[in-house]
């Protein structure tokens, strides 16, 4: 706790310089993590449990996602809707169905469910990862506002197809899969949505209500936004639908309201988020890592490879035709689909499934990760400057 709590401290004194710097937020937490582990100086001992990390990546996610749709420019999203509508109902099929064909020619000792649930664990892209990116005005508004609304609703619609292919896995003698796999997507959908809007809408009128009647202090102010978001995602997974679709649902809806008083609404969220990322990426480099790190192979880094490069970035190209993006921009929004921590919450459901090849598929997971969080993290700037002066 010491090392955590000293750390944080300081990284919040010199965040914005770094934020400026090549070198992501994540990269550092990852290598901070990595150096003080247990494969590095092994100051840093964290005996942290598959549910705890679970529930911090949870959490991290539902913040930054609140976050990010409540910053999400409206007026730009209706003029450039097709790109995050491409990329989410045409673009991920895509991409599962490449990763399971590319899985099959890689690897030879998974199943084919094996190789189907790893497509869906490495499919979504990473709201926290791809900030530096959507929150850069170099990049062009519409690109920015795809990039976010991608980010923050393919890892809600993951969450029931790897449900549906763990559930066929576990219990492979079940019958009636598409009419379970039907219901399973939509009520995940449906009930994170209604939870998010119909819950932040009643948040945002009890808020304007205590707040006319001057019963809110200014302490207690910051708290309010952090709690809505993460009880969105909160009552969302408690009535069994997706809490990240009720999150995301949720901060649109609540940047809707807010308007013109969101960015001071929204400040302590963001804290918040950007200090449980901290945390998570350091756990991620102290402890994850630290357990896979045996069980890489060759196979793995190249799958690895391909699900950042090919995997993504050709079903990407193939689906932004005639939205009048030029090519470079169309291989910059196919290149930046980082993977984090969507992924960590995805292979830590599969390792408590226990399938024989949950092992291989977390990490294949964390290798994915590792070279995102580095090529990404270190690409995002550069790549950025590039595609302003090729526009």
């Amino acid at each position: 706790m010491t090392i955590l709590a000293l750390f944080v401290f300081v990284y919040s004194l010199v965040g914005g310089r770094l934020a400026r710097s090549p070198i992501s937020g994540a990269i550092i937490f990852t290598a901070f993590g990595l150096a003080l582990g247990p494969l590095g100086f092994g100051f840093l001992k964290l005996n942290a449990d598959t549910e705890q990390i679970r529930l911090l990546a949870e959490l991290t996610l539902a913040l930054v996602l609140f976050t990010d749709a409540a910053n999400s420019n409206l007026g730009v999203l209706r003029t450039h809707a097709s790109l995050p509508l491409r990329l989410l109902l045409i673009g991920l099929p895509l991409t599962l169905l490449l990763g399971f064909g590319v899985g099959v020619l890689v690897f030879d000792g998974l199943t084919l469910l094996e190789l189907a649930i790893l497509a869906v664990m490495l499919a979504p892209t990473d709201a926290a990862l791809g900030k530096a990116v959507v929150t850069n005005k170099s990049v062009p508004a519409g690109i920015r506002e795809g990039l976010n609304q991608e980010s923050g609703l393919n890892d809600g619609i993951c969450v029931p197809v790897l449900l549906l292919l763990l559930a066929v896995a576990v219990h492979p003698g079940a019958g009636g899969v598409s009419g379970m796999a039907l219901e399973l997507v939509a009520s995940q959908i449906g009930i994170g949505m209604v939870v998010g809007l119909a819950l932040t809408l009643f948040g945002a009128w009890l808020f304007r209500l205590c707040k006319r009647r001057e019963w809110i202090s200014d302490s207690w102010r910051q708290v309010a936004v952090p709690a809505l978001a993460v009880a969105c995602f909160a009552l969302a997974q408690w009535f069994e639908g997706s809490g990240f679709i009720a999150a995301f649902s949720g901060g649109l809806l609540f940047g809707w309201l807010a308007k013109h008083q969101k960015h001071t609404l929204l400040l302590a969220a963001e804290g918040t988020g950007d200090t449980l990322a901290l945390i998570t990426w350091v756990v991620f480099g102290a402890v994850v890592i630290a357990r896979a790190i045996d069980h890489i192979t060759w196979e793995i880094v190249l799958y690895a490879v391909l699900s950042l490069t090919l995997i993504r970035m050709l079903p990407v190209f193939l689906v932004l035709p005639g939205l009048g993006l030029s090519a470079n921009e169309k291989l910059f929004v196919g290149w930046f689909g980082p993977r984090g921590l969507a992924s960590i919450v995805f292979g830590v459901i599969v390792l408590e499934a226990h399938l024989p090849g949950g092992t291989t598929l977390v990490a294949t997971v964390v290798c994915t990760i590792l070279l995102s969080i580095v090529a990404h993290g270190l690409s995002a700037g550069p790549l950025a400057a590039v595609l302003k002066r090729k526009s």
